[in-house]
């Protein structure tokens, strides 16, 4: 690990990377129970932004944990160093003007709260992604409840392990009663509000 990084002088100021028409980087991180629907809405909002022309990328455990985050397993100290990485990469997307959708449990408000820490105010929106335990063990997608109650995956969150739940997320969905295009489209209004894009 680099114990003396040199510090980047950018060329190019924060004030300038936004000044480009109808692009403002910014990340948001919907954080919630496996089968809670985050990767899914999440997808949906990358295809309303990108009809309307914004540049954005879909972080999610699938995608991080192929590459990135390969050397990693689900223990605790690993599922945050998982979380440091990703909000790191997030916030580099959002410097660069991208809007950075990121799908992950992130079980611990200490590991949100440092990635909001990253970037400037309200260019971070973490999107609570609510669904009751039981509705998420009948949904089991990937089959992963079935294996933890079986005793086949350790310190899964909800099972055998914690899950702290956003204190003052800027958005709160229910997926036991909102849909995919509900739930995408209050996304997309919680972005128009904050004047992230204007479509």
């Amino acid at each position: 690990m680099a114990t003396n990084p040199t510090p980047r002088h950018d060329t190019v100021s924060p004030e300038q990377d936004e000044s480009q028409p109808d692009q403002q980087g910014a990340v948001v991180w919907f954080t919630g129970l496996s089968g809670s629907g985050k990767s899914t809405i999440a997808r949906a909002v990358e295809e309303r932004l990108t009809a309307v022309g914004k540049a954005c990328y879909v972080l999610d455990g699938d995608v991080v944990r192929a590459g990135l985050c390969a050397d990693l397993d689900f223990s605790p100290d690993d599922r945050i160093e998982n979380i440091r990485r990703v909000a790191h990469v997030a916030a580099l997307m959002a410097d660069a003007g991208l809007l950075a959708l990121c799908a992950f449990i992130s079980p611990y408000c200490a590991g949100r709260d440092a990635a909001r820490a990253l970037l400037s105010p309200r260019r971070f929106f973490e999107v609570l992604v609510n669904c009751p335990l039981a509705e998420c063990e009948s949904r089991d997608v990937k089959g992963l409840y079935r294996k933890a109650r079986a005793g086949k995956i350790e310190a899964f969150t909800g099972i055998d392990a914690p899950y702290e739940p956003p204190l003052l997320a800027e958005l709160i969905l229910d997926t036991t009663t909102q849909s995919v295009a509900e739930s995408a489209e209050a996304v997309m209004k919680m972005l128009r509000d904050a004047d992230i894009i204007s479509d």
